[in-house]
């Protein structure tokens, strides 16, 4: 069976194209995707059976060799940094959850404190 990367994927327009390892391009629908996945990463190797379709070459029932590796997964802070940020934020949550239900925001340095570590929390987990 035949093997390439893709070199892209437009998951809105549902279909992209293959690099196939012979120096091909092969048109990939999103039918031809694996159960369940709907778009693929640029740079993702896979394995397909082709068919000749109306404009050249078509990938049929295309399975993931391998995944591009994700740059935010490989980048985040390890676990035990993020739990020790957690019980921080956790902290300081607390302590302005008694000002907010009396009406008042906290002052704006501290207010900026709070934001800079949910914004780093947010951006660890999101990945």
């Amino acid at each position: 069976m035949p093997t390439g990367k893709v070199k892209w994927f437009d998951a809105d327009k549902g279909f992209g194209f293959l690099a196939s390892d012979d120096g091909g391009e092969v048109f990939l629908h999103a039918s031809a995707l694996p159960a369940g996945m709907e778009s693929v990463s640029p740079g993702t190797r896979m394995e397909f059976g082709v068919a000749d379709g109306r404009r050249g070459p078509s990938a049929l029932s295309a399975t993931v060799l391998e995944r591009t590796p994700s740059v935010a997964k490989n980048t985040r802070m390890p676990a035990q940094r993020m739990a020790v940020i957690n019980e921080d934020l956790i902290k300081l949550l607390d302590d302005i959850s008694g000002g907010l239900q009396r009406g008042k925001y906290p002052d704006r340095a501290h207010g900026k404190k709070i934001a800079t570590i949910l914004r780093t929390v947010a951006d660890n987990l999101d990945v």
